[in-house]
């Protein structure tokens, strides 16, 4: 058995204990890494950056089936599903040993195990088996566990025909029909990559809209535009059972006037929200608080236990990779002694990686109106810009919502090619506290997409001039 000391533990290397690891390295801590599996975590591994890979082979298949408005006469594309999804698993491959080359150039120390916190300042390594194989002592310890797919009773995951997001991600076929339970940013990604390669897609969601924490204007351009596609959505509907029935699944789902029906299909996906890893990793032994599921922290991050903080997922909402990378830095730096404002929850970038895409920060109008602001709206639509014309790709807007009173911004809503990319420019302007007239003051460079803000700033104060 392997005996360390150490500054800093941190358990779990996903994009919240990675990123603290070298961050706390990088400030002269004797820094630790334990990671049960792989290094970067769900969202390098099985989430975000495959997902982003698969994503791509959908969008570059839509040009394919549309490859005649571009003088492109292409017929009988001929799919290797197994080449797309293996490029995919490249993908996370490659990124994950990135991880370890940063770990080594930063002097993190990666133990590969199951960390355990035995008391503050004390963490045992397991293996699989169950064996201990390091004992860690040490003056903090981070917790960045993550989290995992929600399992509800009535819906019965095999893993082989009701799925997560895991199997999802490593399909040896094309399903010919799927049932997508759950409309947010997971559920819809994965209805557009399947929908692209000629799934036939059910979404089912409870909510009145998919993508329902998004503006109500976003949610329905998407909906319209899946509608397009031949995406059937069944919103406000509830899923009461999903199991597999011989080589398919039957979904037993509750419409809001009362009526049940059952649907059938090849595959369902369960995308109806996360639950964080907090079981067997000894919080009760340490006297750590929950609340919800979820660690209870401060806005520095720090537990209720003096030396234990928690980011990233299993630390709540929201659940973004970025998120927990920005308070693995402030963690870190909090632990070294460094001044800290904390992280801006406020100021939170979301993106949904479908097409057309979907990125937000703020205030949604409804949400500002709630909250008693009087506001300015403005609104540009891809159709009104070049650049979208000339890619193929005119449809969407941008809607910026400012303080009236003030010019402040407040929120920035986006569908269309790329809002993934612009929605940066909105989080540093709100970060500068940066105005409407700022913003459509500033020169966009023409043709660009992100003229799309500039006009829409404009709009809000009745100053367009291509709308």
């Amino acid at each position: 058995m392997a005996q360390h000391q150490c500054d800093l533990v941190v358990i779990g290397a996903g994009p919240g204990g990675y990123v603290a690891a070298i961050r706390a390295s990088q400030l002269g801590l004797k820094t630790i890494c334990v990671e049960a599996e792989h290094l970067g975590g769900i969202c390098l591994n099985w989430g975000c950056i495959p997902t982003k890979a698969l994503i791509k082979n959908a969008e570059y298949m839509h040009f394919l089936n549309h490859a005649g408005d571009f003088g492109f006469n292409i017929k009988g594309v001929d799919v290797d599903f197994g080449k797309v999804v293996q490029r995919s698993r490249g993908v996370a491959d490659q990124m994950s040993k990135g991880i370890a080359f940063l770990f080594k150039k930063y002097k993190v120390q990666s133990v590969m195990g199951f960390g355990v916190i035995k008391a503050p300042g004390s963490v045992e390594v397991k293996d699989k088996s169950g064996a201990v194989t390091d004992t860690i002592s040490c003056k903090n310890i981070i917790v960045a566990t993550g989290a995992r797919p929600r399992m509800f009773p009535g819906i019965d995951v095999d893993r082989e025909r009701v799925i997560t997001s895991h199997e999802a991600m490593v399909q040896k076929e094309i399903p010919k029909a799927m049932i997508v339970m759950g409309a947010g940013a997971i559920g819809v990604e994965f209805a557009y990559f399947f929908n692209a390669f000629g799934t036939k897609v059910t979404i089912i969601e409870m909510q009145k809209n998919i993508l329902p924490i998004e503006d109500v204007e976003v949610s329905k351009e998407l909906e319209k535009h899946y509608k397009k596609y031949g995406v059937e959505m069944l919103t406000e509907t509830r899923v009461l059972s999903a199991k597999t029935v011989g080589k398919g699944v039957e979904v037993k789902i509750q419409k809001k006037d009362g009526s049940e029906e059952t649907l059938k299909a090849d595959l369902a996906l369960n995308a109806i929200g996360i639950q964080a890893n907090i079981e067997n990793i000894g919080l009760e032994a340490a006297g750590v608080a929950t609340e919800r599921g979820f660690i209870k922290i401060d806005k520095f991050l720090r537990t209720n236990v003096a030396g234990i903080y928690a980011i990233g997922d299993v630390a709540g909402a929201p659940w973004l990779a970025h998120k927990a990378s920005a308070e693995g830095i402030t963690v870190a730096e909090v632990i070294a002694g460094h001044h800290t404002d904390g992280v801006d929850y406020n100021n939170i970038p979301g993106c949904t990686y479908c097409n057309p895409q979907v990125a937000s920060i703020g205030l949604t109008e409804e949400k500002a109106k709630a909250a008693g602001y009087e506001i300015k709206v403005g609104k540009f639509p891809f159709t009104a810009a070049g650049k979208a014309h000339a890619i193929g790709e005119a449809k969407g807007f941008v809607k910026l919502i400012f303080d009236a009173k003030y010019g402040e911004l407040l929120g920035a809503h986006m569908i269309g090619p790329d809002v993934t990319e612009m929605i940066a420019e909105m989080g540093l302007a709100r970060s500068l506290e940066a105005t409407g007239p700022a913003i459509f003051k500033t020169m966009h460079a023409h043709p660009t997409l992100s003229e799309a803000v500039m006009e829409a700033a404009a709009a809000a104060y009745g100053e367009a001039v291509n709308f």
